[in-house]
């Protein structure tokens, strides 16, 4: 009997970690049923070991572990198992024996014309695509999102660091008026804030991209421009992002029966010209109470991390704890992304060493509590203060996976802790990525990392007393 033949895909929005460890979960898991997989995944450099048609068409079956647009739509007619990435984290046996099983409903792209070779603009009605058993619209309009997000990171990370090293001249260094100024450290700061600038237009451009493709990005990046120059900010970005995905869709649906020699024209003209016309009209008119709902939001934000930093700080660390990397770490990191364009480097304080601390609390538990780990979970604690270290929670994951009921609740007293600390402390971090790497630009790096070591061993005590509890009842095997 010949092995089975899986093809799968794999993605998260920074594309940094959760990608990799989908891939290697489930590639781990076909060697041990027996199975034959090829995972590609979307990581932030892009696309790799890429499946061809071929190997498309030979698979038994598909799985896509993705937070993000993995171009489903060449997957049309094979069974198909479509789950957020942390489920190829945690349960990829099981999404390998639905397909094993026959249980995955078989794939249907709306509008599918049969042939890679079609892949004209006008297959863009891809959105939201379903299969036989019906679609998770919740799962996809979090996907989507999150493709804004995973394109938008870059421009944040990239410009907020080198706005951060430009403060290392002095915090007026870029203002010619000022006796700081520095003309090195003006460039940095006038290249990093452009880069910042187009935040807002990426993330709504992306967002429209996933749903409906190039005709979407082009409308989604002006629908962003309008929502940031009219002061509506992400939250303006976002339903740009999203109008402007649905715009194209309609309008495929409309010029659906044009003769499909006019497709060029369709994608170089009237997509263009009547998506930018509709998404200004339909932007136009929202943007003052949006603007307003923004501006209300990153004040109210503001206040309580004034007058109620135990809570904020608690907020912020169960929610960047709670599924490291998932969708309520996203909505804390994204909050704090977007609060530093508006000059707020407080948030992201928070923020950040409620990121750095669960892989910190693995570390330091497989150290002060060493006999009560395996080697191979000794090995992966040390690797953790290394990700801890540089702002990549995910490799607490692993280690939280196996009792989530337990361990995700000790990291988020731990991450919560952090927080509170650093928010207590009135820390400013000017960067949002980067973790231990950007200490030089920090306001209170002192506090900050004392904060972060705090939380994380608190968290490393409570979690190495439960593991010697489980060794007892349980001895660890070597």
């Amino acid at each position: 009997m010949s092995k089975k033949k899986i093809v799968a895909a794999t993605g998260c929005p920074t594309g940094i970690a959760h990608t990799f460890m989908a891939a290697e979960a489930l590639k781990k898991a076909a060697e041990k049923l027996n199975v034959e997989i090829k995972v590609e995944t979307h990581g932030q450099v892009g696309v790799e070991n890429a499946l061809t048609p071929q190997e498309i068409k030979e698979a038994d079956g598909v799985i896509i572990a993705a937070d993000k647009d993995v171009n489903a739509d060449r997957f049309h007619g094979k069974p198909l198992v479509d789950v957020p990435v942390a489920k190829g984290i945690r349960t990829p046996e099981d999404l390998i024996n639905q397909i094993i099983n026959g249980e995955a409903s078989v794939y249907r792209a709306s509008d599918y014309e049969g042939s890679s070779e079609s892949n004209t603009e006008d297959t863009t009605t891809q959105h939201d695509k379903q299969t036989t058993s019906g679609k998770n619209w919740g799962h996809t309009i979090y996907k989507h999102l999150m493709n804004g997000v995973s394109h938008m990171l870059p421009f944040v990370v990239g410009g907020g660091v080198l706005i951060a090293i430009s403060f290392l001249f002095g915090i007026y260094s870029a203002d010619p008026e000022n006796e700081q100024y520095n003309q090195f450290a003006k460039l940095l700061n006038d290249v990093g804030g452009l880069s910042f600038s187009v935040m807002v237009p990426i993330l709504a451009a992306f967002i429209a991209e996933s749903i409906s493709k190039r005709p979407g990005m082009v409308v989604g990046f002006v629908g962003g421009l309008l929502a940031d120059q009219g002061g509506a900010g992400f939250l303006g970005g976002i339903l740009a992002g999203f109008i402007a995905g649905y715009i194209i869709i309609l309008l495929q649906k409309l010029l659906k029966k044009m003769p499909h020699s006019l497709n060029g024209l369709k994608s170089i003209f009237l997509y263009p010209v009547l998506g930018i016309f509709l998404i200004g009209i339909i932007m136009t008119p929202i943007i003052v109470p949006l603007t307003g709902l923004n501006e209300g939001l990153m004040s109210f934000l503001e206040s309580v991390q004034s007058t109620n930093p135990l809570l904020l700080g608690l907020i912020v660390g169960a929610m960047c704890g709670f599924d490291m990397g998932g969708p309520f770490n996203k909505a804390a990191y994204v909050t704090g992304t977007l609060l530093l364009s508006e000059g707020n480097l407080y948030f992201m304080a928070g923020v950040s060493a409620a990121c750095i601390a669960p892989p910190l609390i693995i570390a330091f538990a497989t150290v002060i509590f060493r006999k009560y780990f395996t080697k191979e979970e000794r090995n992966a604690g040390a690797v953790n203060f290394i990700l801890g270290s540089t702002h990549i929670t995910e490799g607490a994951i692993p280690f939280a996976a196996k009792n989530p009921v337990v361990v995700l609740p000790i990291i988020m007293l731990g991450s919560a802790i952090a927080a509170i600390l650093t928010y207590m402390f009135g820390v400013q971090v000017p960067a949002p990525h980067g973790g231990f790497l950007v200490l030089p630009v920090v306001t209170g790096a002192f506090q900050w990392v004392l904060s972060i070591l705090i939380g994380s061993l608190v968290g490393a005590f409570i979690y190495g007393l439960y593991r010697k509890k489980a060794a007892n009842n349980q001895p660890i095997k070597e």
